[in-house]
């Protein structure tokens, strides 16, 4: 048995807070003694693996800001997880392992008592950043530095997909590192074993047994770009007959924190944008799902709408996936090594709502392709995507590291 924690920064319901929920789970179940350190938690806005105790969480410096007047993000971050790895030295029993993840400067501070450090790269952080001016360059230059610097100094590196180890080489000049990929898996017990509640009780409201649900799962973030698929939406329209409009519903489920202005924002951004395109009864708006709500809607909806452009990775066409339903998604990123243009769904090359809205409409139209290519997404998702295979690797690593 090995003593493994995961430091992560914000313990909610994303798709980094998801890969490591599951490979805490993942080495769990190889015997290991595992928890968490993090900066937040919400027991309202997390996995139900935490909830429910079978996994310790330990909540360190929620004191410290998580910005100054809105700015300086990025070093309140820096700071927080600083913070947290210098409490793991006064605890009474060390860790043998931490897999820290989004913030690498903690990793020389972890070396300082912890014998071996992993970190997962879900992506560069000073590629995410909006670019600014003189003064943003100046703020995020030794930001990114030290980013690069302290990656490095990690024992093992993963990253999420090829994609992603590309932007890695990239980004990070200074670094002879070839990372290993370690695909997100999917915790396909809890999928299998969860009650699937009716629609109605998820939404909360009733809609027409007939009805054709398109659905949207990200966080309300901007880069997620999903104001495309209220758009297409809207250009759907222009392909079915008023009847078959007014029995069409686009769900947009995501993670949402109202401690984080941009999530509140965006969200009245993409109501206002219904409103504006007159379709504002056919989109339901749904903030923070819970994981039994999320498999509800996997599980009723007739497709996935996944609109992010150049996503590192992304866990919800999988998720989709082996619900069977088939994803319309942008040919970029990460959806280029999970979805099989043709076979388990559509790749739109051109992000505009029209190129959406026609492959969309070809899934709607055609019930028979639908199923089709939804029973070929599970069966990818169990051949290349099982969580055995995810396990075994972790483990796999952890042996390697303490040998």
């Amino acid at each position: 048995m090995v003593r493994i924690m995961f430091l992560h920064p914000d313990l909610g319901i994303g798709g980094a807070e998801r890969l490591v929920v599951d490979a805490a789970v993942a080495l769990k179940k190889q015997g290991h003694d595992v928890n968490f350190v993090t900066s937040f938690y919400d027991p309202e806005r997390c996995f139900s693996e935490t909830k429910d105790g079978s996994i310790p969480v330990h909540v360190v410096g929620d004191w410290i800001p998580r910005h100054i007047f809105g700015r300086f993000f990025a070093l309140c971050a820096y700071i927080r997880m600083i913070y947290a790895a210098c409490w793991i030295y006064f605890m009474e029993q060390r860790p043998d392992i931490v897999f820290c993840d989004l913030v690498s400067v903690c990793i020389p501070f972890l070396r300082l008592s912890v014998p071996k450090v992993i970190y997962y790269c879900h992506h560069p952080d000073q590629v995410l950043t909006a670019p600014g001016g003189c003064l943003k360059s100046l703020y995020r230059t030794p930001l990114n530095y030290f980013e690069e610097v302290t990656t490095g100094q990690a024992d093992k590196i993963f990253v999420n997909s090829i994609y992603t180890s590309k932007v890695f080489k990239n980004t990070f000049t200074r670094l002879s590192i070839t990372p290993e990929i370690l695909y997100p898996s999917l915790h396909t017990h809890f999928f299998d074993s969860s009650y699937i509640a009716p629609l109605e009780k998820t939404l909360d409201t009733k809609l027409p047994d007939d009805s054709i649900i398109l659905l949207s799962i990200n966080r309300y973030e901007r880069k997620k770009n999903l104001g495309l698929a209220i758009e297409a939406l809207a250009d759907l329209k222009n392909h079915l007959t008023e009847d078959e409009f007014n029995r069409t519903f686009l769900i947009m489920a995501g993670g949402y924190d109202k401690r984080v202005e941009e999530n509140v924002e965006h969200h009245l951004e993409l109501v206002g944008l219904a409103s504006e395109l007159g379709i504002t009864n056919n989109v339901i708006f749904l903030r923070s799902p819970s994981d039994s709500d999320k498999v509800s809607l996997l599980k009723h909806c007739h497709l996935l709408i996944y609109t992010p452009p150049n996503e590192h990775f992304g866990i919800v066409p999988l998720e989709a996936m082996y619900f069977e339903k088939p994803v319309v998604a942008h040919n970029s990123g990460g959806p280029m090594e999970t979805v099989v243009n043709d076979v388990t769904g559509f790749l739109v090359r051109e992000l505009t709502p029209e190129a959406f809205s026609e492959k969309i409409h070809v899934l709607i139209a055609d019930k028979a392709l639908r199923l089709k290519l939804g029973r070929e997404g599970k069966a990818r998702v169990i051949e290349t995507f099982c969580f055995q295979a995810f396990s075994d690797q972790l483990n796999k690593t952890v042996d390697s590291l303490l040998i």
